[in-house]
């Protein structure tokens, strides 16, 4: 596998340790939401308080940080150990929220949520001290004779906004780094994924410094009202849409912001490839979590012989994977929620289908499909698909393959497959993507 990174900058800057997964904190607020859409809610009603309280609770951060105590190594180590100790004391519990929420089994949950979380803290307590210490950087004549350090200071108070696709992962690794970068943090938890919003709430209290790390629970009313707050950094995960209404929010304070954002991620297949290798890698990409990750394949083009291999593997990869039935297999996903559903059930009307699309409303079941004879006009290729749908687009070479991509808006991610260097080559070379997979998906993401 080889990867290439052209968006985002993963060093260090000055102390938001620049993967701006370093900053943030904890404790319990909530109101009850009363809508339901990419920032609404979904399941049952929180515990409600005024929203007027959000000014304090966000002056509280401010004042526990202005006491200096975040700025401490010893501090943060505590915070970082405790975090992890969350993670191990609660292991069933965070298993059986993410079952009630996506119905994830056991491996998947802590495969792609746990281990990553507390993986994230063990290498973060490794390279702590080494992090905090001030850099020497590079003098010209005029202060050749001077001491020069760039410190690493901390944001201050941050509002980290979690998702509802790996709503413990996406939520607390944020919050690992803010912690390790001397932030106190706001966290608000997706309320769409309820079971692991108010397990996140109960249990951070419980580890975490109550003053410095907050948790505030809530649907649109009250993320709106927080988003008013001033805040020293704002980091979101999800939607698009929803990001543009953060970065809209963050600019009334000129609040610096991370966004993580999805987007369209191809894939390019070409028949020089081990063909039951690509597609078992191709499909897990898509199926894992229901095909609810950001940089899961999003559609495949491929020529019509291309295509045809590609299927026939691929109903045999989908049986070894969840037998006759994926239904009933404890490995398969749910949709998190009606409106996903609904949107997803869409899609099955565009193309036809050649493997799938077998839907169980009174379950949010959608069966891994595949789409044949889609239109590039069509609604599945318009928007992010967030679903066990792939579409197959026909192109006859990787130069209408690269044609095609480089059309529409940058890919988030790019999966190449092929055993071709030179069309590997011009692939990487004539389009441009947040990161980029060479016969394999997702794998990138692991990447230091």
């Amino acid at each position: 596998m080889e990867e290439k990174a052209q968006s985002k900058n993963r060093k260090q800057e000055s102390m938001e340790f620049s993967s701006i997964s370093r900053l943030v904190g904890i404790n319990v607020f909530s109101k009850s939401p009363s809508h339901d859409s990419d920032l609404g809610f979904d399941g049952e009603d929180f515990q409600s308080i005024d929203m007027a309280n959000y000014a304090a609770i966000v002056q509280k951060s401010r004042d526990a940080f202005y006491t200096g105590r975040t700025l401490d190594y010893e501090f943060r180590v505590k915070q970082l150990k405790n975090m992890l100790r969350l993670f191990e004391e609660n292991e069933t519990d965070l298993i059986s929220a993410l079952e009630a929420d996506l119905r994830k089994s056991k491996m998947e949950s802590c495969v792609m949520e746990l281990e990553i979380s507390k993986n994230e803290i063990r290498h973060t307590l490794i390279e702590l001290k080494e992090w905090m210490k001030p850099t020497k950087p590079g003098k010209t004549f005029v202060n050749m004779l001077d001491e020069c350090a760039i410190y690493k200071d901390p944001y201050g108070v941050v509002l980290v906004m979690g998702a509802w696709n790996y709503p413990v992962q996406l939520t607390l690794v944020p919050v690992i780094g803010a912690i390790a970068a001397g932030n106190c943090v706001i966290i608000k938890p997706s309320e769409i994924a309820t079971a692991s919003a108010k397990l996140i709430a109960d249990l951070v209290p419980k580890y975490l410094d109550q003053e410095c790390y907050q948790v505030v629970l809530g649907g649109i009313p009250e993320t709106t009202e927080l988003l008013k707050q001033k805040f020293d950094y704002i980091f979101y995960t999800g939607s698009t849409t929803v990001g543009k209404i953060v970065r809209a929010a963050a600019n009334e304070h000129l609040t610096p912001v991370t966004l993580e954002l999805g987007g369209k991620s191809p894939v390019y297949l070409d028949n020089t490839v081990n063909m039951s290798v690509a597609v078992k890698r191709i499909m897990w990409g898509k199926v894992v979590n229901a095909g609810q990750t950001c940089i899961a394949p999003d559609y495949l083009l491929c020529t019509r012989e291309t295509q045809e291999k590609f299927l026939a593997k691929a109903k045999e990869v989908l049986q070894e994977f969840y037998g006759s039935n994926p239904k009933t297999s404890p490995d398969m996903c749910r949709i998190v929620s009606d409106r996903q559903f609904q949107r997803l059930q869409e899609y099955l009307k565009c193309g036809k289908v050649a493997i799938g699309g077998e839907v169980d409303a009174s379950e949010r079941y959608i069966a891994p499909t595949v789409l044949v004879d889609v239109k590039p006009t069509d609604k599945v290729m318009q928007d992010e698909i967030f679903g066990p749908i792939l579409p197959i687009v026909n192109v006859e070479n990787a130069y209408e393959a690269i044609k095609f991509i480089n059309s529409r808006e940058k890919p988030l991610a790019f999966y190449v497959f092929t055993s071709d260097k030179k069309v590997k080559d011009l692939l990487l070379k004539q389009t441009s993507s947040g990161g980029v997979a060479v016969n394999d998906t997702l794998m990138h993401f692991a990447g230091e």
